[in-house]
């Protein structure tokens, strides 16, 4: 199995808080890639499969899970599961071709039996074992293999709801993170612990790669903050209602306190420069045309997702310099 990381820019939606929108964000601003002539990999590795099941008809979504473990295999858990099982490597499987310069790598419910023994990989890892570090990196030698076979520009992966060891190796695997927030309490509290988490994850890699044996593939382990991402708030007039506007700044504050300071904390360059904004854009809430989405199987029409876009090709392209 090759150890070339290949040079696609690999980003997640990330935020711990369920319904805040990551899928949403994930599969439209991938979408707005798509339009301005970028080849992207779409990566479901949340077991609820809400990316799959947002794209694709459920009747073949059911079939492509019933046929998981089979040669014909297409999922993610037919990708994973040699490793799991000991049996050999990756096995790289056929994406699913939207169009619109976008593929997607299925999600499957059974990859929790991938996430059970993540834990054990993680310490073995600690241990210089070099079952460890094959399954760390399992999912990103997958993703190195079709980002090759496509000349995918960028790959992003879609999360699921937690701070687990699946999200864990995600992250480390990613270029770079961008918060998703609703403007609610609730989304502020997250921030804290996200950031903690991240910086945490970001240290203990660190040691790990130290430890690791010579000429291993290793997850790089450098998630960079692209920014975040307001959204889900009522507008009037053209402007977020008064109700939700009072949480931009106060969603901003905790951004650079728990974020920006813990990583830049660690390396100055896992942040945006001084001068850089780290709002990406604003979402309004798009909560009906999200679902006439679901039905249609077609993106929201909606213009934030593509200056969103336009900024993290060109955010991606630039960093630091």
């Amino acid at each position: 199995m090759s150890i070339v990381r290949n040079p696609a820019s690999r980003i997640v939606i990330f935020n711990h808080k369920g319904g805040v929108g990551k899928t949403t964000l994930t599969d439209n601003i991938a979408s707005a890639i798509g339009r301005l002539n970028k080849k992207v990999l779409l990566v479901d590795s949340d077991p609820q499969c809400n990316l799959t099941l947002l794209r694709l008809n459920k009747d073949f979504v059911d079939r492509l899970i019933d046929t998981s473990e089979k040669p014909e295999g297409r999922t993610i858990w037919s990708a994973l599961k040699p490793v799991v099982d000991a049996l050999g490597d990756v096995k790289i499987t056929k994406p699913i071709d939207l169009e619109e310069n976008r593929w997607l790598v299925p999600g499957d419910i059974r990859l929790v039996e991938y996430e059970s023994e993540l834990n054990a990989y993680w310490l073995e890892c600690f241990a210089r074992k070099i079952r460890g570090f094959r399954g760390t990196a399992a999912m990103s030698h997958l993703v190195n293999a079709l980002v090759d076979k496509y000349s995918i520009d960028f790959v992003f992966y879609d999360s699921g709801p937690n701070i687990g060891p699946l999200n864990r190796i995600v992250m480390l695997d990613c270029d770079y993170f961008i918060i998703p927030a609703a403007c609610d309490y609730f989304s502020l509290s997250a921030i804290k612990t996200l950031g903690h988490a991240v910086a945490a994850w970001i240290k203990d890699w660190s040691m790990i790669t130290q430890l690791a044996p010579d000429g291993i593939y290793l997850l790089p382990g450098r998630p960079r903050f692209l920014g975040y991402i307001p959204q889900r708030f009522s507008i009037y007039d053209g402007a977020p209602t008064k109700a939700y506007a009072r949480f931009f700044s106060r969603i901003e504050k905790e951004v650079q306190e728990q974020v920006v300071s813990r990583l830049s904390g660690i390396d100055r360059g896992l942040v945006p420069r001084k001068d850089v904004s780290v709002k990406l854009g604003e979402v309004r809430d798009l909560r009906a045309q999200a679902v006439r989405s679901q039905s249609t199987g077609a993106a929201i029409p909606d213009k934030s997702f593509d200056e969103i876009a336009r900024r993290i090709v060109e955010r991606t392209a630039n960093w630091q310099s």
